[in-house]
């Protein structure tokens, strides 16, 4: 008998069976999400010389409560949101909007938000959302990758040197505590349903 190698991620105890019904709910998830993420753009928490943003934690947590599909599919959404000129990302519309933003300094952290969203939904549809320690090693992957995409195309920018230097060293306390934070809050949630 073969075992499965998937299991649910916590938002499947919300969305009905089938039919429209799921749909709209998945639909309304990810309209949901996508505001989440740009609440998070937006907020700024001063970690030594530059603002750090809340939104590799909301890609995480919703990475892990989505699962894979659902989880991608709002990202991409976020994505289609700002590339059609929503002031959705954490420096519009100051800095710019839509496709010309996102080709900008920004552009290689967007794409891996859809990377580091597809590891982490991937490890919560096997179960790992359930074990701090498992889902803590997603998660650092799901981060190197997202922050190698951007050190890349910042890199292409402006050169190797300068993209280390202000495109990762200055992140890289303020991203492994929000990591740790989305690692130990899912599986939480999971042992306070089962105890509910």
């Amino acid at each position: 008998m073969a075992i499965a190698t998937t299991m649910r991620p916590l938002v499947s105890l919300t969305l009905p069976d089938r039919g429209a019904a799921r749909l709209a709910t998945q639909l309304f998830l990810a309209l949901a999400g996508t505001l989440l993420l740009t609440l998070s753009a937006k907020t700024k928490v001063l970690l030594g010389p530059v603002d750090i943003s809340l939104q590799t934690l909301a890609v995480l947590l919703i990475a892990s409560a989505f699962g894979l599909r659902l989880a991608v599919a709002t990202l991409l959404l976020y994505l289609a949101e700002g590339a059609f000129g929503w002031p959705v990302f954490q420096g519009t519309p100051e800095k710019g909007i839509g496709v010309a933003y996102m080709l900008g300094s920004t552009g290689g952290y967007l794409a891996g938000f859809v990377v580091m969203a597809a590891i982490a939904g991937w490890a919560a549809d096997r179960g790992w959302d359930r074990n701090p320690f498992k889902l803590l090693g997603a998660m650092l992957t799901g981060e190197i990758v997202m922050m190698a995409m951007g050190f890349a195309w910042l890199a292409v920018l402006i050169g190797p040197e300068k993209s280390w230097q202000f495109g990762v060293l200055p992140f890289i306390v303020g991203d492994l505590i929000k990591v740790a934070l989305a690692a130990s809050l899912v599986p939480a949630v999971w042992a306070l349903l089962k105890r509910g």
